[in-house]
């Protein structure tokens, strides 16, 4: 009898999820409950049946059974942690301050949250969490935040919920706030958080509150010319690596194949066996066991090793002792090459020539040097719009009569790099003097002198950089060896993304971004990297990247195409609205706590930036006034992350990507299902019927050009292209994006490449 009524029970829960689901979704489910009443199968529980079934009507026109698949996947998830914690299921959460116990009891939690927030706190804020906001997520979305990001024990079981984790997370980054106004501010980072309205850096979503793990999601570091830089760079690479970090590297400072060593001529080995080196440390230190590390290592296009193998080392011909399959490639481009392709004959046919160099052999023979006396190469120069600094020396060495180079036909170098992108995404595109020029951040350097010389695994960071060096190693009078090193800055972003739909359809942008920019500049002091030099950056610069996902899903709703001047002019209004708030949330940090201590002298100080960006109106006016009197918080501010992952969680498109089908099936684990995009419907469908690879591209670099011109960094930013697409067409694309002002591009997509595994880290 009991067993009746066990079964009864969980058979009333059931209906009474799918009642309420169908009703708000207008879902017909007369058939699945006929099933239900008529089960048979035993060994599946009721609320599986009905969630296997429900996973199996989504499609193109039945799009919101994932909602009701999402409430019966959210009941079993309510289920196995009342049975870990303790306490009935039909409570749906448990005693949040017991949570915080068992979890920092058994080392999952880090200590902190109990050291610094007292019990009648944290029940204070357990009266905020609202389990009603679960019902937000999508069937994909919340399966990904329970599979990858919910606190589990040592046996993976399941104690977290959703809600709280948004408020461990609230309550992690808001943990050094002043006592006087910290649990207003948790409560508003958990509004934020909770209503789906942002989402934070894997990373950060991931480990918050932990024991273990860190909270940025990127790292970029320069590599010098020596043995011992690049053996120390190998081994921060591995200590990032460890904890999860994507990490690019810029190898333009090393000298080339053949090159000489201490004076013996021709011995140098070149680039190639170092990055190889890099690919097996990426292998070797996976990511707590999850996954493999992600490197990308960039290189200048005026590097002799170009042609020497760094364009061949992922592609699948050649010899195999020369290939790094399992890091990411970028080359760094002048504007000079890409005025060198333009360079024709009478018959039209490609003429410019390029010189490539050893950055060693440029040092040795041209006697560069800065203030201090220190060697500097052709990498040390960009080109200033007034200014043509790379390009008087580029032509200085092209006319030195001893000077070894190599030279091609500009257009031979870039069918290498279009042959490459098609075979394997990649390299990236770095426009080094674009960024250059934007940077903010160049009087440290001086004008012309580079600052930036690569961006990080997705191409959305732009920041200042140097190679750290080995000063000295000596013996102290405890007989330990002491090795000191000189740390240059050594990039990290700490990325956050606001779910642009939500956030807009919600009228909550500039409330939103206040408290986003106050989250994330409190990762700059919560962090433990296990790489000094990346701390020392870190609170010198306070560099975040506020982005943005669900461009395409807002443009559906929007009743925008992807292919029109109004998606263009959109993303331009629209940005210059979110760049502002940013910039005025920063300012408003900076007269709290301080401006960043390389404030003075930089574009934001002068008023260069805002010039630069035609920023003329009034409230520009106010809060440039503002700015000059308080400072701001943070020396970059903005970037755009590819966001696959959190847009996913979110329940939206990725990134500023064109969707990738109307319809596709996910495999996970024993089960398959189909996805959709966001709110499909009658009216959204027309907006989304073309999908990436259907594009015109040409569309997709205006609108990004319209949108980078707001942002102080970059933006993860990808061609979608057809296998069989012209040489002619994909040069055509690079120099439209070039010429448009884009700062990089990402992934060269084509429809025979496998989905490429893009950077975890760095969805936000």
């Amino acid at each position: 009898m009991s067993n009746q009524t066990h079964n009864f029970t969980e058979l009333d829960a059931v209906f009474s999820i799918i009642d309420k689901t169908s009703q708000k979704y207008e879902i017909d489910t007369t058939k699945l409950k006929q099933q239900l009443n008529e089960l048979s199968d035993a060994s599946q529980s009721t609320n599986q049946q009905a969630l296997l079934y429900a996973l199996n009507q989504i499609a193109m026109d039945q799009p919101d059974w994932t909602f009701l698949s999402a409430r019966l996947y959210l009941q079993e998830l309510y289920e196995k942690a009342a049975q870990n914690r303790g306490y009935d299921h039909q409570q749906k959460y448990g005693d949040f301050y017991q949570l915080i116990e068992i979890l920092t009891d058994i080392g999952i939690y880090s200590p902190s949250l109990l050291h610094q927030y007292s019990k009648e706190e944290i029940k204070n804020l357990a009266k905020e969490i609202t389990p009603e906001r679960d019902n937000l997520f999508n069937y994909i979305g919340l399966f990904l935040l329970a599979d990858r990001y919910l606190a589990k024990d040592y046996d993976g079981k399941i104690y977290e919920l959703p809600q709280e984790r948004f408020m461990i997370i609230a309550m992690t980054l808001m943990r050094n706030e002043g006592t006087d106004k910290r649990l207003e501010t948790v409560k508003e980072a958990y509004w934020a958080l909770s209503n789906l309205f942002m989402t934070v850096a894997t990373p950060t979503l991931a480990n918050a509150g932990m024991k273990f793990g860190q909270l940025s999601s990127c790292f970029i570091d320069t590599v010098d010319d020596s043995l011992n830089a690049i053996y120390l760079n190998n081994w921060d690479v591995a200590r990032l690596s460890k904890d999860g970090g994507g990490i690019g590297i810029y190898y333009g400072k090393v000298r080339a194949l053949g090159s000489n060593i201490k004076k013996f001529k021709g011995k140098s080995s070149g680039i190639v066996p170092w990055i190889r080196l890099i690919n097996d440390t990426a292998v070797s230190v996976d990511q707590l066991g999850q996954r493999q590390g992600a490197v990308a290592v960039y290189m200048d296009v005026f590097h002799r090793d170009i042609m020497n193998g760094f364009l061949d080392l992922k592609t699948n011909n050649g010899d195999e002792r020369r290939k790094a399959h399992d890091i990411f490639t970028g080359v760094s481009i002048p504007d000079l090459f890409m005025k060198k392709l333009k360079e024709v004959d009478d018959n039209g046919r490609s003429v410019g020539k390029w010189h490539t160099f050893c950055p060693h052999q440029v040092k040795q023979f041209m006697g560069w040097k800065d203030d201090n006396g220190h060697p500097l190469g052709l990498e040390d120069f960009y080109d200033e719009d007034d200014e043509k600094y790379f390009t008087q020396k580029y032509m200085e060495a092209v006319h030195h009569p001893l000077l070894p180079r190599k030279t091609y036909r500009a257009m031979d170098i870039m069918a290498r790099i279009m042959v490459s992108q098609l075979e394997t995404g990649t390299p990236y595109m770095f426009y080094r003097d674009e960024v250059n020029r934007q940077n903010p951040n160049k009087h440290v350097n001086g004008k012309g002198r580079t600052s930036i010389f690569c961006s990080n695994l997705c191409t959305e960071i732009a920041q200042n950089m140097s190679a750290t060096a080995l000063d000295n190693e000596y013996v102290d009078e405890d007989g330990n060896i002491v090795i000191v090193r000189k740390p240059g800055d050594f990039v990290v972003c700490n990325l956050s993304s606001i779910h642009l739909p939500n956030a807009i359809s919600n009228q909550v942008l500039d409330r939103l971004i206040r408290i986003q920019m106050r989250m994330l500049d409190n990762v700059i002091d919560l962090n433990t990297i296990s790489v000094s030099q990346a701390v020392m950056t870190n609170q010198k610069y306070r560099a975040v990247g506020l982005g943005t996902f669900g461009w395409h899903h807002l443009l559906a709703l929007e009743g925008i195409h992807w292919e029109s001047d109004d998606a263009v002019q959109y993303a331009d209004r629209l940005y210059e609205e979110i760049a502002y708030s940013t910039i005025q949330s920063s300012m408003e940090l900076a007269k709290e706590k301080g401006a960043y201590s390389m404030f003075e002298g930089s574009d934001w100080q002068t008023g260069d930036y805002f010039k630069r960006k035609g920023y003329q109106s009034e409230r520009w006016q106010k809060l440039q006034d503002n700015i000059s009197q308080y400072g701001v918080r943070n020396g970059w501010m903005m970037a755009i992350a590819p966001n696959s992952s959190t847009a996913k969680i979110g329940g939206s498109t990725d990134g500023i990507d064109p969707i990738y089908s109307i319809e596709y099936a996910e495999e996970k684990k024993n089960f398959k299902f189909k996805v959709t995009p966001p709110d499909l419907n009658y009216t959204t469908y027309p907006y989304y019927r073309k999908v990436r690879h259907e594009l015109d591209q040409n569309w997709s670099i205006k609108q990004n050009a319209a949108r980078q011109r707001h942002i102080d960094q970059a933006i993860s930013f990808n061609l979608y292209v057809r296998h069989d697409i012209k040489a002619k067409e994909l040069l055509h694309l690079h120099l439209s994006a070039w010429e448009a002002g884009l700062k990089t591009t990402y992934y060269v997509r084509s429809t025979s490449q496998t989905e490429i595994e893009a950077c975890e880290a760095c969805h936000s």
